[in-house]
């Protein structure tokens, strides 16, 4: 199984944030995420990167 997990990029490091996503979608400035264990978070910022090797998502703060 493949997973991907979620990062807030502050102060140059990356803290994790959500493991496991299955959904992401952008939100009116906002982004929505669902693991697979259903857990939800709603992230008040932006994607700046997405890596599908690495299976890593990077979120940046407003």
């Amino acid at each position: 199984m493949c997973e991907t997990n979620a990062y807030i990029l502050r102060d140059g490091k990356e803290e994790l944030y959500l493991e496991n996503v299955d959904v992401m979608r952008p939100e009116d400035g906002k982004v929505f995420m669902k693991n697979l264990f259903g857990e939800q978070k709603v992230f008040e910022g932006e994607i700046k990167e997405v890596s599908l090797l690495k299976h890593k998502i990077l979120l940046g703060e407003k």
